[in-house]
């Protein structure tokens, strides 16, 4: 299996490389500047700069791109719109990075995560450019997508447990009662996801044990 990661060398990036590396998988990292993941395959190239040409000849592409600024937040969307239009029509899957703050806490699908009164203002505007931007993903009927959703409390430096709890479209709770998930047990639950292809056109959601 051929997996390209877009963003390898960001935080979930990397541990998502690192995964699929240890499983034997053929993957490529693909970076703007010098590759400082797991990858022994680069690909140099910003990501609004790749075409069809390039993601070919892979069996899936994991989308870990993040923005984080005022003015760089639309960049959710149109980063996805992009890749969502290169490999339109194609076999090729996309496995998106995606975010807590859509999740779903009733069974109606009226309220999210975001629109909780303990959710912190200042990850609102994420939180919005990140839904409005699965909100697109859905239209699109030509690509073969997954969206991953972490667990609301996503750990960079969290110790990883080697197990998880799959997920849909509302919060999952652990058995402790608690929405957290590391980094490294994300990364186990993205490259089952990208060897499987259990959930094509939906989005999913993930939770540490």
């Amino acid at each position: 299996m051929r997996i390209a990661v877009i963003c390898a060398n960001g935080k979930a990036g990397k541990w998502i490389v690192k995964e699929a590396v240890g499983r034997g998988l053929d993957v490529t990292a693909v970076v703007r500047g010098e590759n400082t993941s797991a990858a022994q395959k680069v690909l140099k190239k910003d990501l609004f700069d790749l075409t069809a040409a390039d993601l070919k000849e892979f069996d899936v592409v994991i989308d870990a791109f993040g923005a984080w600024t005022e003015e760089t937040l639309p960049q959710h969307s149109t980063s996805l719109a992009h890749l969502c239009d290169v490999l339109s029509g194609t076999d090729t899957r996309l496995l998106v990075v995606g975010g807590a703050g859509s999740l779903y806490v009733n069974p109606e699908h009226t309220i999210c995560v975001a629109d909780g009164p303990d959710f912190p203002d200042m990850f609102k505007p994420l939180a919005a450019a990140m839904a409005k931007a699965l909100a697109e993903l859905r239209e699109r009927k030509d690509v073969k997508w997954t969206y991953i959703s972490p667990a609301g409390d996503f750990q960079a430096e969290g110790e990883g447990t080697g197990a998880y709890i799959l997920g849909g479209e509302e919060l999952t709770l652990n058995a402790k009662g608690e929405s957290v998930i590391s980094y490294a047990d994300y990364a186990i639950a993205m490259v089952d996801e990208a060897v499987k292809g259990n959930n094509i056109r939906k989005r999913i959601s993930v939770v540490s044990e």
